[in-house]
């Protein structure tokens, strides 16, 4: 029912986003934002929004709007009394249903996202069964997650992708070492999916040449693997047009493969002028214009972890940032599929001779982000 929800302050900035399938893009909500404009008063957008592929079905809480993204016909009124829920759960929880309050205890919050919400359909809703399952924060609790760290939402979007050059009409059986970890499915339309159904198994008659024969979602967090870790600290001064950074990366569930086309884009607050920063692997850029730093690492060194620190120039009387900047990484990984799925076997029927039988895997970053 209910495919991703982002919240968005009065200023019209998306500040959380929760995806309970694929991730779906925020350029969605620019269908909003453009009713938001000519609207007098917040409160006089419509509730909800027909797009071509989507309906944005909104409430406005506390200075906030509730975004919810459907891709179906459901009962508006239903969807928003579970926006209502969620905003007096937070309410519940935190004493006050705002902005800073949300970004204190984000946590907390993804947490209590997932269990109000099964694949998108509600599921926990009473404040009382929540407390049960996810205790209200206290200050040790917080100061755990601040040190420790913990990742707040993590999915895998995957893909197997077939070359075939066979002649004849071959059926081919592919069976995997643990289907069962994938939670939604796609196929071509060769598969028959009532075997897949009943044995886990993908039984086709394949056709020529490059095709996608499944699309796969992995959405339980214990079951991502994160392949790196990133210690971080950028911290900006009140006084003096200066701040600091400094950025270390190192490998962490890579199964011993080596992580390739590490990238981190940060892209800075508008009052930080220029970084004079030293790496001691790879190079960094920062664009003035758009306020981009990238840092290209390449390949990741695990005997020499890559840091990057040093100054941030910023201009001078202007008020510090309020938010430090986020980390997007981008990297890849050959032969490994950090899914976990494997294929276990490949079974050719119907003809007699013995083709050549091949399985590579890739892991690629899609949007990883680390916040500081």
């Amino acid at each position: 029912m209910i495919h991703s929800l982002f919240l968005i302050n009065h200023s019209g900035d998306i500040f959380l986003e929760k995806h309970w399938k694929s991730v779906i893009s925020r350029s969605v909500c620019d269908y909003f934002f453009d009713v938001k404009e000519k609207a007098v008063d917040p409160e006089n957008v419509p509730p909800v929004l027909q797009t071509p592929h989507h309906y944005l079905i909104t409430i406005y809480r506390g200075k906030l709007f509730f975004l919810s993204v459907v891709q179906t016909e459901v009962p508006p009124l239903f969807v928003i009394e579970f926006l209502h829920r969620v905003a007096d759960t937070i309410q519940d929880y935190f004493g006050e249903c705002s902005e800073g309050v949300i970004k204190d205890n984000v946590v907390t919050v993804y947490e209590l996202l997932e269990e109000m919400l099964d694949n998108g359909f509600p599921l926990a809703t009473e404040s009382n069964v929540l407390k049960e399952m996810i205790r209200p924060p206290t200050i040790l609790r917080s100061v755990v997650n601040t040190l420790t760290g913990t990742t707040v939402f993590a999915e895998i979007q995957g893909v197997i992708e077939a070359c075939v050059s066979l002649s004849g009409m071959p059926d081919l059986t592919l069976s995997f070492m643990n289907p069962r970890l994938l939670d939604d499915v796609s196929f071509h339309p060769c598969v028959r999916f009532k075997r897949w159904e009943s044995e886990r198994v993908l039984s086709f008659i394949p056709p020529d040449g490059n095709f996608i024969l499944m699309n796969y979602h992995v959405s339980s967090q214990n079951l991502v693997a994160i392949p790196v870790y990133v210690k971080q600290s950028i911290s900006f001064f009140e006084t003096g047009p200066c701040g600091r950074l400094d950025i270390t990366i190192g490998p962490k569930q890579t199964m011993g493969k080596t992580v390739e086309a590490l990238l981190v884009t940060i892209y800075m607050p508008k009052s930080v002028l220029s970084a004079n920063l030293t790496a001691t692997q790879g190079s960094y850029t920062y664009d003035l214009a758009t306020k981009v730093l990238v840092w290209d690492i390449g390949k990741l060194n695990p005997q020499k972890l890559p840091n990057l620190r040093g100054a941030l120039i910023t201009q001078a009387g202007a008020p510090k940032p309020e938010d430090n900047p986020s980390l997007n990484i981008g990297l890849k990984i050959q032969q490994l599929a950090i899914s976990g799925l494997k294929v276990s076997r490949l079974d050719m029927y119907g003809e007699k001779y013995k083709p050549f039988k091949g399985v590579k895997y890739l892991t690629k970053a899609g949007k990883f982000q680390v916040r500081t």
